[in-house]
């Protein structure tokens, strides 16, 4: 018995998995994008921290005008004169693991100023406002490189 297979040359046989060309240019390719991707992730997690203790600090400001409407004076909470002290924000560790919201310098019967200092990585990657702050007449201000309408 004589079988009339016809086989193919096996120049011409199609070849089935991929080159390593195009793997390389596969992974390339990926580079590429993930190259672009992770500074613009990491850029937007900066600016939601950053927008967290904003959130904090004017979250803190209300607290303390209404203490003021109910005292008349922003520096004690009872007769005795027992200092002011700060509620925790309402956006609890996203805040506080990255800033630290606290009074800067004193507080007068007249005034205060609150700030948010960042802290650890976020204190390292966020250079254009660094400290954040704003007093009892809501006057915003930072410590960075850019302007104070960019921070806030």
């Amino acid at each position: 018995m004589t079988s009339h297979r016809s086989h193919a040359p096996a120049s011409s046989r199609r070849a089935r998995g991929f080159t390593l060309v195009e793997m390389i240019i596969v992974v390339l390719i990926i580079s590429v994008l993930a190259a672009i991707a992770y500074p613009a992730y990491q850029n937007h997690v900066v600016k939601t921290r950053r927008e967290a203790a904003k959130g904090c600090l004017l979250e803190m400001q209300q607290f303390m005008e209404r203490f003021y409407t109910t005292n008349l004076r922003y520096d004690q909470t009872t007769p005795g004169g027992v200092a002011v002290v700060l509620p925790q924000c309402q956006a609890g560790q996203d805040v506080t693991r990255h800033y630290q919201v606290e009074f800067d310098g004193a507080v007068t019967r007249t005034a205060y100023r609150l700030r948010a200092v960042p802290q650890g990585r976020q204190a390292y990657v966020d250079t254009y406002c660094g400290t954040m702050s704003i007093n009892n007449q809501g006057v915003k201000a930072k410590t960075g490189a850019e302007t104070v309408d960019y921070c806030w």
